[in-house]
C-alpha cells in the first residue's frame, strides 16, 4: 500500500431499514483495480485532479435487531415522535454502526483509516416547501458519527446530503458519482439501475462527461413489495419473488398509479417513505380491493418494474443530441431487488424489445449488495481530500460541492 492509499469503510443503511451494509475499500491513485472475489472493475476517474482507483477488500451485512428496526420504521416520516427517543436512537445507531465496522475489520483482518457513514434516513424532502415563513428543503440522516469515530479511533465522514442541498440540489441521488467512475464506457451507453427500498437509475451515454449524466429516483424499489408482503403474509419480504411469481398482475391498478404526479414529474427528483411509505401502501391496497393476496404482491412487484421501464423510455433518449450516443446497450442492476427473481424477470420482459441487455454489477467486480456502501466509502475519500463529489446534473445543484461533515476521534 502506498502512502497515498487509504482503507475506507463505507457504511450504509437503506430506506428498507433492514440493517447495515459495510464495505472495506482500498482507495488510492495507482493502477491495479479490482475485487479479490470477482473480475476487475474499471474504476479510474479522470478529470478531477488525478486518476482515482479502488479495490474492494470485502463487505458484510448485519440485520438490525427486531426492536431497533421497529423503532427506525416508526420514526421514519413520523407525524409525531418523542424527542428523547430520537436522540437515543441517534446514539444507539452510532454504536451499532461502530460494532458493524469492527466486526467487518475482524472478518477481513484489516484496520480502516477512514469511515464514510451515510446514516439512517428518517426524513428527506428534496424540494423546498414553506415552513415558518420560509421556503426550504430538508433532510435528516441519524446515527451519531462522533460515537463511530470514538469507538473506531479514526475520522468519520457523515451527513453527506445537506451540502448538495445548500448548493440548490435535492441531496440525492449521490451514488451516480460511483456509477460514473465504474460504468462509463467510450462506446457503450449504459443505464445503471439500483433497486433498494427506492429504485434509482443513472443514465450514462457513451463517452459521457460528468455533466452528461442524468440520474433520479424512478419510484418504489423493494419498499412497497416488502410492506404488502409483511402485511398480507407476515413475512418481511418476498424471498426470491416466489409469492409474486404465483400471482397475477392487476394492470388497471398499475395504470392508475403511474398517472400520479411523482411518476409524471421530470427529473431531478428524489423519493422516500414520504412518497411511498405507509400512506401510499394503504392507498395501494385500497386500489387492489379484495383480490388474491398473491396478486397484490405481484402487482407491487410489477409497479417497480414498470415505473423503471417508463423512466428509461422517457428519459434515456434525451441525454444527448447525438443519435449514436442515444443508443443504450446495457442495463446494469444492483441492490437487494436483484435477489427477487420475479422482479428481474419482469424487467427482462420490459426491456427485451429495445434490445437492452440486463447485467449485474457483480459482473464488474462490484457485488450488488455492497454497491451503496462502496459508494459512501468513495464519497468519504473525496471529502477527506477536499474534492467535490456530487453530480449537479443528477441532483439539480447549482454547483459542485464537497459533501459531508468530519468527526474526529
Amino acid at each position: 500500500m502506498t502512502k497515498k492509499d487509504m482503507i475506507v469503510a463505507g457504511v450504509m443503511s437503506g430506506t428498507s431499514a433492514d440493517g447495515i451494509n459495510v464495505a472495506l475499500v482500498r482507495m488510492g491513485v495507482r493502477g491495479g483495480v479490482g475485487s479479490r472475489a470477482a473480475s476487475p472493475a474499471v474504476a479510474g476517474l479522470r478529470g478531477r485532479g488525478h486518476p482515482l482507483h479502488m479495490e474492494l477488500l470485502g463487505h458484510a451485512e448485519y440485520s438490525y435487531p427486531k426492536k431497533v428496526r421497529a423503532a427506525v420504521l416508526a420514526a421514519m416520516n413520523a407525524s409525531r415522535a418523542s424527542v428523547a427517543d430520537l436522540a437515543r436512537l441517534n446514539f444507539l445507531l452510532g454504536e451499532l454502526y461502530a460494532d458493524a465496522v469492527l466486526a467487518t475489520e475482524r472478518q477481513f483482518r484489516v484496520k480502516v483509516d477512514l469511515v464514510g457513514c451515510h446514516g439512517q434516513t428518517l426524513y428527506h424532502q428534496g424540494e423546498p416547501q414553506r415552513f415558518l415563513g420560509r421556503k426550504l428543503a430538508a433532510t435528516w440522516q441519524t446515527g451519531e458519527a462522533a460515537i463511530v469515530a470514538a469507538r473506531l479511533g479514526v475520522p468519520v465522514v457523515s451527513d453527506f446530503r445537506p451540502a448538495d442541498m445548500a448548493a440548490g440540489g435535492m441531496g440525492a441521488p449521490l451514488v451516480p458519482f460511483l456509477d460514473y467512475m465504474l460504468f462509463r464506457d467510450a462506446r457503450v451507453g449504459r443505464i445503471v439501475q439500483n433497486i433498494g427500498g427506492i429504485a434509482n437509475l443513472t443514465i450514462i451515454p457513451a463517452g459521457a462527461a460528468p455533466n452528461d449524466v442524468v440520474a433520479f429516483d424512478t419510484g418504489p424499489g423493494n419498499m412497497v413489495i416488502d410492506a404488502v408482503t409483511e402485511k398480507l403474509f407476515g413475512q418481511p419480504f418476498d424471498r426470491g419473488g416466489r409469492i409474486a411469481a404465483s400471482g397475477k398482475v392487476l394492470d388497471k391498478v398499475i395504470h392508475e398509479i403511474l398517472r400520479r404526479d411523482f411518476f409524471r414529474r421530470d427529473p431531478p427528483k428524489t423519493a422516500g417513505r414520504e412518497e411511498f411509505g405507509q400512506e401510499f401502501v394503504r392507498e395501494f391496497l385500497r386500489c387492489c380491493g379484495r383480490c388474491r393476496k398473491q396478486d397484490v404482491v405481484a402487482t407491487a412487484t410489477a409497479l417497480t418494474a414498470r415505473s423503471i421501464a417508463d423512466a428509461v423510455r422517457r428519459y434515456a433518449a434525451q441525454t444527448s443530441s447525438s443519435a449514436r450516443k442515444r443508443v443504450f446497450r446495457e442495463m446494469i442492476l444492483s441492490g437487494g431487488g436483484t435477489k427477487n427473481s420475479a422482479l428481474v424477470a419482469m424487467l427482462t420482459s420490459e426491456f427485451a424489445p429495445p434490445g437492452l441487455r440486463l447485467r449485474f454489477s457483480d459482473e464488474f467486480g462490484l457485488p450488488s449488495a455492497a454497491k451503496e456502501a462502496v459508494a459512501f466509502a468513495v464519497l468519504a475519500n473525496e471529502t477527506w481530500h477536499r474534492r467535490a463529489s456530487n453530480i449537479p446534473s443528477a441532483t439539480g445543484a447549482k454547483r459542485a460541492a464537497v459533501l459531508g461533515k468530519i468527526s474526529y476521534p
